[in-house]
């Protein structure tokens, strides 16, 4: 299979799951990264596709590129567990959110609006590219989604416009409309502080699987 086709996701949750599910079905040889391999091996055997799991670093090294799906408190510390080197010329989708529910809900952004996981992890990972996607949507309908408005749009930013359109063409392989790219990395503020007003209006709607989008 080409190299183009390889995709290396860190983390063992739904999003990872979901999202390694979504690639592996559009012919993409997928390898999730975890600390707990084990608890994978079930849904291994259930997906279709080729997949495999490994460690982090291991994930981080698969392909040319990577998907952050780790709980937005630990994602810098896996950072640093994967080797930053293994991200170096990649183009790393980051579906992270820093959500703290220490208040309850609505959740608050463990750096507040001065600064952003997304920025964060380009600081870390400064020789890759970074584009902050899939964090405004749930697991449920990041790959292949159907809304009853019709095809929808991925709110996306980062520094490289090439990674940029690289990433929109990943996201209409996986049946999305395309994207809506509001700027640098320093946007992933306001996409990730989208995301507790995607809980609120989840929980005033009863569903989870609503998306966030501008209508002109």
């Amino acid at each position: 299979m080409a190299e183009t086709k390889r995709i290396g996701i860190l983390g063992s949750g739904d999003v990872a799951k979901a999202l390694g599910k979504g690639f592996a079905a559009h012919g993409y040889e997928v390898r999730l990264g975890t600390r707990e391999p084990a608890k994978l091996e079930s849904w291994k055997n259930e997906v279709r596709g080729t997949v495999s799991v490994g460690s982090v670093a291991e994930a981080a090294a698969f392909g040319p590129i990577v998907v952050l799906a780790t709980h937005g408190a630990a994602t810098e510390a896996v950072l640093d567990q994967a080797g930053p080197r293994n991200f170096s010329g990649k183009l790393v989708l980051d579906a992270t959110n820093p959500l703290d529910f220490s208040h309850g809900m609505p959740p608050g952004l463990l750096f507040g609006l001065t600064d952003s996981l997304g920025e964060r992890v380009q600081r870390k990972l400064a020789d890759a590219s970074v584009v902050k996607c899939f964090n405004t949507v749930s697991s449920l309908k990041m790959a292949d989604p159907k809304f009853q408005a019709g095809p929808a749009r991925m709110w996306i930013c980062g520094n490289d416009p090439a990674a940029k359109r690289r990433t929109e063409a990943i996201l209409k392989e996986l049946g999305w409309g395309g994207a809506v790219d509001v700027g640098t990395i320093g946007a992933a503020r306001w996409l990730e502080a989208m995301v507790p007003l995607w809980l609120l209006a989840g929980q005033a709607l009863g569903t989870w699987e609503h998306i966030l989008q501008v209508v002109r």
